[in-house]
């Protein structure tokens, strides 16, 4: 089974979306150094959690399962 992300991440990155959606593609290292420029994230794996999520997002938005 996969793992339940926390709700820290998901609010973090749907306000991201929908503030900035046009910086973001399905490419996680693309948005990884967009995170970059646009939060100041204490650490690395988070910011890689929230990139990897936005990812996962942009995917879903492209298949149009996600408004």
């Amino acid at each position: 089974m996969g793992r339940v992300r926390q709700s820290m991440i998901k609010n973090t990155a749907a306000e991201l979306l929908r503030l900035h959606g046009d910086r973001f593609t399905a490419d996680f290292k693309h948005n990884r150094d967009e995170l970059k420029e646009l939060l100041d994230v204490e650490g690395t794996v988070m910011r890689n959690r929230i990139a990897g999520y936005l990812t996962r997002l942009k995917r879903r938005q492209a298949e149009g399962t996600y408004t």
